[in-house]
């Protein structure tokens, strides 16, 4: 399958999941006090499940190498975006969040097996980690003020970001691949079932707040437009350009890491807007308006970007 059928597929399936949780919502199935607590066992288990997974391969030369470049380069995209999702945004708090970080496990990896080869997913792990960990606590830092919350001490961010679950799961990721050990078969059963949980329920928690949502209002707020600007057209092309002059190994690195930043805005800003009492409506409408917009979007990217490397 070539990228926009790939990329057709995942937004089907998608919306699909999202309607699950709509209709459940609308059915009285569920209620908010249940999402928050699926909102929970996302982020404390299945999404450290995800991180952990990505980095049990074995230790090679290759896959070190890959590894240091990915993750040093991912920090340098992440940092674009949050520069880019500020000055488009301002002071937009939720906007800022939506607009740093992207979603390149469930809409990157396939797209980047579709385009380069399952085995360049590896380059995104430090991505998909950094990313992770950024949410937990710059994002996180983004909601809390706005509501208001005294800023944190450096101890308290020092003790955040030590005792994330995200950061504990790249540490325990990172002795399973220095060490190389193997664990019991029901114990890798387990953190791959685990992981799999990872977009059903994101998925099906953006269905429960798209529930609560004025459609109407979703399509006319122009805020939801400024999002995905930032998120899915300024960032991408000034990825591409900092892609373009790092030295790099491999083209399959850099379209790689490009599809990762390249990807609408990830469904944790709507988990996390929840947890933290922030507008989770506005958040679930970026995320929505971003991944539309993103069909058109991405293939665009890489097309250039093709254009410039190939």
């Amino acid at each position: 399958m070539n990228m926009s059928a790939v990329l057709a597929l995942q937004v089907l399936v998608m919306f699909l999941l999202v309607g699950i949780g709509y209709a459940m919502f609308r059915a009285g199935k569920i209620t908010m006090e249940g999402n928050r607590v699926i909102g929970n066992i996302l982020i404390y288990l299945s999404l450290p499940a995800v991180i952990v997974k990505s980095l049990m391969v074995s230790r090679t030369v290759a896959h070190t190498e890959a590894l240091v470049w990915g993750t040093a380069v991912a920090l340098l995209l992440l940092v674009v975006a949050a520069v880019v999702a500020r000055l488009v945004c301002g002071r937009d708090a939720i906007g800022n969040f939506a607009g740093t970080f992207s979603n390149p496990s469930f809409f990157g990896i396939p797209l980047v097996v579709a385009t380069v080869g399952a085995k360049s997913v590896f380059y995104n792990v430090g991505f998909i980690a950094l990313m992770n960990i950024g949410q937990w606590t710059y994002g996180v830092g983004l909601l809390t003020r706005e509501q208001g919350e005294p800023a944190p001490t450096a101890r308290d961010v020092a003790h955040s970001i030590a005792t994330a679950p995200f950061m504990v799961a790249a540490l325990i990721g990172i002795v399973l691949y220095a060490t190389q050990l193997p664990l019991p078969g029901v114990v890798t059963t387990c953190l791959d079932d685990v992981a799999a949980l990872n977009t059903p329920l994101a998925m099906f928690m953006i269905g429960v707040y798209l529930a609560q949502t004025d459609l109407r209002r979703m399509f006319t707020r122009v805020a939801n437009y400024r999002v995905s600007l930032a998120r899915i057209v300024v960032s991408p092309l000034a990825s591409l350009a900092l892609l373009s002059v790092l030295p790099i190994p491999s083209y399959q690195m850099r379209m790689a890491l490009l599809i990762a930043a390249a990807c609408p805005v990830g469904a944790n800003v709507a988990v996390y807007a929840q947890l933290h009492d922030a507008d989770y409506a506005y958040a679930v409408e970026t995320v929505v308006i971003s991944v539309l917009l993103s069909i058109v979007t991405v293939p665009a990217v890489v097309g250039i970007a093709n254009a410039m490397w190939v």
